[in-house]
């Protein structure tokens, strides 16, 4: 079941979706996304990230495409700024790990960047509507949106 937090310190059209673990004696199975979720909206590619302890990888924003972000190993906090109406940019903070494992689905023109948070090997899993392409995000550097990381 998909859930969207409508406090307002959520942005508008960020998804939370607590996803289940199934424990098994040789291993879990972890669940993702199905294509009867409202948060498919078809399938582009599917890449891994890592992210290393503290390292932060600065801010990025896509134009058209849908991300669907995992975290199926280690911790990641992920902020999103949400500069698409006037005024001061809306903050959003989630942390996900397997303690928290939830699908947070980002729509188009909202910016993120995230970071490592456990030792280790920090591990997300991204699946996106579309295939990847350069031309179709933006970036900035870490300190071009004010954040207190």
């Amino acid at each position: 079941m998909e859930t969207s937090e409508s406090d307002s310190h959520f942005i508008p059209g960020v998804v939370l979706t607590p996803l289940k673990i199934i424990e098994g004696a040789l291993g879990d199975v972890m669940h993702g996304l199905q294509a009867s979720d409202s948060s498919f909206h078809g399938f582009g590619e599917v890449y891994f990230s890592t992210v290393n302890s503290g390292a932060i990888k600065s801010w990025r924003r896509h134009r058209e495409m849908i991300l669907n972000l995992f975290v199926p190993q280690g911790e990641i906090r992920f902020v999103l700024c949400d500069d698409r109406h006037d005024g001061e940019p809306m903050f959003q903070e989630v942390f996900l790990s397997l303690k928290n494992y939830q699908r947070l689905t980002i729509p188009p023109m909202i910016w993120i960047a995230f970071q490592g948070i456990s030792s280790g090997t920090n591990l997300l899993m991204d699946l996106i509507n579309l295939p990847h392409d350069d031309d179709e995000s933006e970036k900035k550097a870490l300190d071009e949106i004010k954040y207190a990381w």
